[in-house]
């Protein structure tokens, strides 16, 4: 679900939530078909790593079979658990939901992304060691470049004009769910992104600083000294630092936590507002999706 502003995060982590995103969160926020995206992943992977760092012709080798193997765990293993996990939401779309309830699916999203930053550490930190200076200046506009966007999308303009690009990129997200929202369903949205603890600038501010904190992370691995203790160490602390990059859990003593438990509070709120025939739509499509699901990981 997808309860959390987006945030600038740095190449180490995008192919892992090009596939959450894509796979996890598509039930409330894609706009392509699962099918289709899964299908696509693999080359949509390279092309992001790729884009981000400059990937050399020995390293695009190496990265291609990286996400190979990821992408055979991930359908071998992952797939059922998604599969399982639209099915109850598909049960929870008939009726009314609490915030708790809400929150307890984010947890089980947030469990499905710890499993998947453990798998990719280890490849994600070899990536990293090889990363020569013209590919890390190459990574570092990258991440300005992301910075800047962020900028643009949450901060420009006055606070209504802010407001009105979040609700409508939340409206998008939540039509692909329930098909078109009344405008009482869309003013209710507007109150309770208005009342949101989120804030763009801090979020900014704590991007820009984890950005540089990446970068020196992985210049602190280049200079340790090569062999096996090197990449066991690396990999462990890149699954480590993937795993940090989502919200706790909304039960946490955590200022984002009240991110989480708003989102939490805002779903649930605008599900409790839908129609019957909203909720028979929501079905529906969590019944396709669960079936894409299901047939991409040989479930048929």
């Amino acid at each position: 679900m997808n309860l959390t502003p987006v945030g600038a995060a740095g190449p180490l982590l995008t192919w892992l939530r090009i596939i959450a995103a894509s796979l996890v969160l598509l039930a409330l926020g894609a706009c392509s078909t699962v099918r289709i995206g899964y299908g696509q992943a693999h080359n949509l992977l390279y092309w992001w790593i790729d884009s981000y760092a400059d990937l050399h012709d020995g390293q695009s080798s190496q990265v291609r079979q990286d996400i190979d193997r990821f992408m055979a765990w991930h359908r071998a293993r992952e797939l059922p658990r998604y599969a399982a996990l639209l099915r109850r939401w598909q049960d929870m779309a008939r009726d009314d939901v609490t915030a708790e309830a809400v929150c307890r699916q984010y947890d089980e999203l947030r469990d499905a992304w710890l499993r998947m930053a453990g798998q990719a550490g280890p490849p994600l930190a070899r990536l990293a060691l090889q990363l020569d200076a013209a590919q890390m200046a190459h990574f570092e506009r990258h991440q300005h470049k992301r910075l800047e966007g962020f900028e643009k999308d949450f901060l420009r303009g006055t606070p209504g004009q802010r407001l009105d690009r979040r609700a409508n990129r939340l409206r998008s997200r939540y039509e692909t769910l329930y098909g078109p929202l009344t405008r009482a369903q869309e003013d209710l949205l507007r109150q309770w992104l208005a009342r949101s603890p989120f804030d763009p600038q801090q979020t900014l501010q704590t991007n820009q600083r984890e950005a540089g904190e990446l970068r020196e992370m992985v210049r602190q691995w280049q200079a340790l000294p090569p062999g096996p203790a090197r990449q066991a160490s690396t990999a462990r602390a890149a699954g480590d630092w993937l795993a940090s990059r989502l919200p706790p859990s909304q039960a946490a003593d955590h200022p984002t936590a009240a991110v989480v438990r708003h989102g939490c509070e805002l779903f649930a709120a605008l599900h409790n507002h839908t129609s019957p025939e909203q909720r028979a739509h929501a079905e529906r499509v969590l019944k396709d999706y669960e079936s894409d699901l299901r047939s991409l990981g040989g479930q048929d």
